[in-house]
């Protein structure tokens, strides 16, 4: 039986960020993946494949909205399965690169399916037969999560889909239903809409992604609905019907939405099943998530969780810090609480969204004295010339302090731009104010200037 110091369980952003910080403080480390690939479910069915699809069309929408090109979008007939094949050179360059880490690391990748025997010992079940047992001083379990997927729908029908699943279609529908307005359903509304297909968006709640704040909420609702796409708010799911020409979803409302094809994109679940984690005394709630503690440790103090497994954020770039955390933990006995900590989150829409801090809702409740500056795209000269001149870069500070309290960005590369105002707002006082905005020389023309017209918008209103 093969001892490790370290057993990560799934090769996704959490394991590993686990493995990699593990390995490379000398530690003897496996990682176990069920799938035939390293990557975990980011690599291969969410945010490379998605992204990559996102990409492709918007370069296509690019080349459509612009009047020099307007001879060859005429001939541009790319559909949906077309598309999704670009993703899978991308996909084979990540999976070659990770391989390559765990070499020269010198990490065992064991494939198969890990269940815990006793709180040391895991046994390894994989293809032909496989089995074997591996013991371990310390474990992370980084399996990730799927699509959450109610006993009443037919998953196997041809034209109902989930996030996973939607990655393999080969229709090519002129209409879809997405069932869940959340980020994942937000995003591949913007991608169907970009290419043509009629979209209907049904949302549970009475506005999008609520966590956001109000005002970015705001413009993606508007800007959904000025490029076609149907909001359904306040929505309950009765049934769903399906049909050989396309699905029926029947809502508790009465109405009954037609479309060639469903995605579910309402809730996901860890994947905790079938790990033997009740058997050793670690519990999971009914979303097969794992409670962790400030330390991501589990009720047993040697094995930690990270990533989509213990919930929410639910970011591949969180997962990643999340595993390190973790590993650091296990080993030194103590970590830095900032690097799990003040992560941005970016929501691959169209426009692309990003935001890091607290909102204006959070700040009011708290009765924080606050201040707001904004820089709207459209009045950015970068803006201008690349023609992405919709959204806004949006400031919230101190108003006695001028410390910088919440970053929101809404417009064409947000998920960059974000990373300028995190490195600012994450120093210690008194360097984290708006200040540095004000006197900092930007080059130009920039996306980056955003933040000097919202820090010189923002201080305006002091006077």
């Amino acid at each position: 039986m093969q001892r490790f110091d370290v057993i990560v369980i799934g090769s996704g952003p959490g394991g590993e960020g686990a493995a990699m910080q593990a390995a490379k403080s000398g530690k003897s480390v496996a990682v176990v993946e069920f799938y035939k690939d390293v990557g975990g479910g980011c690599t291969h069915w969410g945010t490379i494949p998605s992204k990559t699809l996102r990409h492709a069309v918007q370069r296509i929408l690019e080349v459509k909205n612009n009047p020099l090109f307007t001879s060859i979008a005429d001939t541009c007939d790319l559909s949906f399965p077309k598309l999704l094949r670009s993703a899978e050179g991308v996909i084979r360059k990540q999976v070659s690169m990770r391989h390559t880490f765990y070499e020269r690391n010198e990490v065992q990748i064991i494939h198969g399916r890990a269940r815990f025997v006793d709180p040391h010992t895991i046994q390894v079940n994989g293809e032909h037969g496989f089995e074997e047992r591996f013991t371990g001083d310390h474990f992370v379990i980084a399996t990730g999560s799927r699509p959450h997927r109610p006993a009443d729908i037919d998953f196997t029908h041809p034209r109902i889909f989930d996030s996973d699943t939607i990655l393999r279609m080969n229709l090519v529908p002129q209409s879809v239903t997405i069932f869940g307005a959340g980020v994942i359903g937000c995003e591949y509304a913007s991608i169907f809409r970009g290419l043509g297909i009629k979209v209907n968006l049904v949302h549970s709640r009475d506005k999008l992604l609520a966590f956001l704040d109000d005002e970015i909420i705001d413009a993606l609702s508007y800007h959904l609905r000025e490029q076609g796409v149907l909001l359904r708010h306040n929505e309950e799911f009765e049934r769903v019907e399906g049909l050989d020409d396309g699905v029926i979803l029947h809502l508790k409302s009465g109405k009954r939405l037609k479309t060639d094809i469903l995605l579910w994109a309402n809730g996901r679940v860890g994947n905790s099943q079938e790990m033997g984690l009740e058997e050793i005394g670690i519990s999971v709630n009914n979303r097969g998530q794992i409670p962790i503690n400030a330390d991501f440790q589990t009720s047993l103090p040697h094995i930690y969780a990270a990533g989509d497994v213990i919930g929410p954020p639910s970011l591949a770039s969180a997962a990643y810090d999340q595993g390190r955390y973790a590993a650091t933990h296990l080993i030194h006995g103590k970590a830095d609480a900032a690097l799990a900590r003040d992560i941005p989150n970016g929501i691959y829409t169209s426009p692309e969204i990003s935001s890091l801090g607290r909102t204006e809702r959070e700040l009011t409740a708290a009765k924080v004295p606050y201040e707001v500056g904004h820089a709207m795209f459209r009045s950015l000269a970068r803006a201008q010339i690349t023609g992405n001149a919709v959204g806004m870069l949006k400031l919230l500070f101190h108003r006695e302090t001028l410390e910088i309290l919440g970053i929101h960005c809404f417009g064409d590369q947000a998920s960059e731009i974000i990373h300028i105002g995190q490195a600012i707002m994450t120093q210690k006082a008194p360097a984290n104010t708006l200040k540095y905005f004000i006197n900092t020389t930007f080059n130009y023309p920039t996306m980056a200037e955003a933040y000097r017209v919202a820090a010189l918008n923002g201080i305006n209103r002091l006077f």
